[in-house]
């Protein structure tokens, strides 16, 4: 229950076009699930979290909710909806042939997590509550309308502003120290590609890789211009109203997503995809790579608390 607000011309008004895109390169290694630029080859900097590492981090945040909350007299029920494998994040490009093969591009994981959006019992207990409770509530874990709210510049223009406090707070400051510090990094981290992503995307290196990817894709009856258009066509705009059809759906996503990924890991495109990436965020201005560097440490100073908290994800 964390509230955010952007403050004049929005990041997330930018970054619109970038989600488009689907720029996080590789749904797997360094740095993934992030939403944040890896580290350049060969750099000295820290080191971006894994996936399951960041996921760690995430877990041990919902359990710190959980005792914060308990103190505060109120139930907190941790989610943890999916599995390590499940939670695996998808960028552009995605070259796991095996979890394509058990998963496709992730359909029924994302209606599992529908589901358990729906049935959160976080809500139902929430909403269960007299009203001067529920209004206890919201103040433990978020710190209500009383909260402090931190401010930063946005490296695109723009202010993004952020409510501090309650229990979400508590956690955050556990994990990361001076709320602040850690609201700025998050911020320019989290934002960063729109700096770039323009270059990238018109790389003459990256782009004949995806012509390569959509070479292959043709030749095994899927002829789709990139990654992106692939993974729209797969998933489909209707619904899967029934069984049969679900199930119909289901098999034919599967299919092209073991093409996809059989593609990409035949031309190299996520691997072509991170250096060329990396390339870039090497050339962003000092003050930028600074702070990429501050903001991984902090991420990695999370980890090590996390793993006292939580054991890893299965």
């Amino acid at each position: 229950m964390k509230r955010t607000h952007a403050l004049g011309r929005t990041v997330a008004q930018t970054a619109v076009a970038v989600a488009a895109a689907a720029v996080a390169l590789t749904g797997c290694g360094s740095g993934a699930g992030t939403g944040r630029p890896a580290a350049p080859a060969g750099s000295t900097a820290a080191r971006d979290l894994t996936y399951a590492e960041d996921l760690r981090v995430s877990d041990a945040e919902q359990r710190l909710f959980q005792r914060c909350m308990a103190r505060h007299g109120f139930r907190y029920w941790e989610e943890r909806t999916l599995t390590l494998e499940e939670s695996r994040p998808l960028g552009y490009v995605q070259d796991d042939v095996g979890w394509a093969r058990a998963h496709g591009y992730g359909s029924r994981i994302a209606a599992k997590e529908d589901r358990a959006r729906l049935h959160n019992p976080n809500s139902a207990y929430r909403a269960a509550l007299p009203a001067p409770r529920r209004s206890g509530y919201d103040t433990a874990l978020d710190g209500g309308r009383s909260a402090e709210l931190l401010r930063t510049r946005a490296p695109g223009g723009g202010t993004v502003a952020k409510q501090y406090g309650g229990c979400t707070g508590e956690a955050e400051r556990r994990l990361y120290g001076d709320p602040a510090t850690w609201f700025r990094l998050d911020t320019t981290a989290g934002n960063l590609r729109p700096l770039y992503v323009g270059r990238l995307l018109k790389d003459r290196r990256f782009t004949a890789a995806v012509h390569a990817w959509s070479r292959c894709m043709a030749r095994v009856g899927h002829p789709f211009p990139d990654p992106a258009a692939a993974r729209r066509t797969a998933l489909g705009p209707g619904a899967r109203p029934t069984r049969a059809g679900e199930a119909t759906a289901y098999a034919a996503e599967t299919n092209i997503a073991v093409a996809d990924a059989g593609c990409a890991r035949r031309v190299s495109l996520a691997a072509v995809g991170r250096a060329r990436e990396a390339h870039y965020v090497g050339r962003l201005p000092a003050r930028y790579t600074a702070t990429l560097d501050a903001y991984r440490r902090l991420r990695q100073q999370a980890l090590r608390r996390a793993e006292r908290i939580v054991p890893a994800r299965a």
